[in-house]
């Protein structure tokens, strides 16, 4: 696990998100320092809508993923499927037992539809903090308030240093685009910030020279796969010459 700690200390990597173990082999030899799994491209590989995924899934994932590559895994946790704070150290602890190198907590409920108040999502962090150091895993907290339109920027920062400081190792705040913005968030937290990189968003030079220490693409590889597999295969439907695959079996 040091060596995905070790990575957050200078500089700035990138950590794709495969979706399943080929996707994930494919990132690996390409040279990719770790990976992160993604909720709604695992989603999508198993036929089913983003938090529809079960905790047993999720575990069969991330412990197929280990397997197959040999750079550290991040695993994308979601709500850490538990209502209750109490439920939350057995599920780091499972995940954990996969080989994984970190996880992420996010503060959106999906059992209630809204992003928790920060006092509530920080308790929940505090209790994924104390279970993922005991297991020596890196801890991401993430504030979702802006993919959902529920705070500002200065929620955002006010949700980012409660996570901080209820142990999060590493912050992140999905939906920030705005270079400085990212660079306010990065100089007022103090600790490593993962960035999403999007269309039209800062390059990974900018984001490094903001002081950024990981990138990440959630969804988006996933999406392009499945985009593209669909429009070939509409255009195999309609017979379109266009439809040019390879012939291999």
């Amino acid at each position: 696990m040091t060596a995905f700690r070790d990575l957050h200390a200078t500089g700035i990597f990138v950590m794709p998100n495969p979706w399943d173990i080929g996707s994930a082999t494919t990132l690996a030899s390409l040279g990719f320092p770790a990976l992160a799994t993604t909720s709604s491209g695992h989603a999508a590989s198993l036929g089913k809508e983003d938090q529809k995924v079960t905790l047993d899934e999720l575990v069969a994932h991330a412990a197929a993923v280990v397997a197959a590559v040999d750079v550290p895994l991040n695993v994308d946790a979601e709500y850490c499927f538990s209502a209750d704070i109490v439920g939350i150290g057995p599920v780091v602890r499972r995940l954990a037992s996969t080989g994984a190198a970190g996880l992420s907590i996010e503060d959106f409920n999906p059992f209630a539809g809204v992003i928790n108040p920060v006092e509530v999502a920080a308790e929940r962090v505090a209790a994924a903090a104390d279970a993922a150091h005991d297991e020596d895993l890196v801890l991401t907290a993430r504030a979702e308030n802006l993919l959902y339109g529920a705070g500002d920027l200065d929620d955002t920062i006010t949700r980012l240093l409660a996570y901080r400081d209820a142990g999060a190792d590493v912050v992140y705040a999905p939906g920030l685009v705005d270079l400085s913005q990212i660079a306010t968030v990065v100089a007022e937290v103090g600790v490593p910030v993962n960035v999403l990189i999007l269309s039209g968003g800062p390059s990974i030079p900018e984001l490094a020279a903001a002081g950024v220490r990981r990138v990440s693409t959630g969804g988006a590889l996933a999406r392009s796969a499945y985009a593209e597999f669909r429009r070939l295969a509409t255009a195999l439907l309609a017979a379109a010459e266009s439809a040019r695959l390879d012939g291999q079996a």
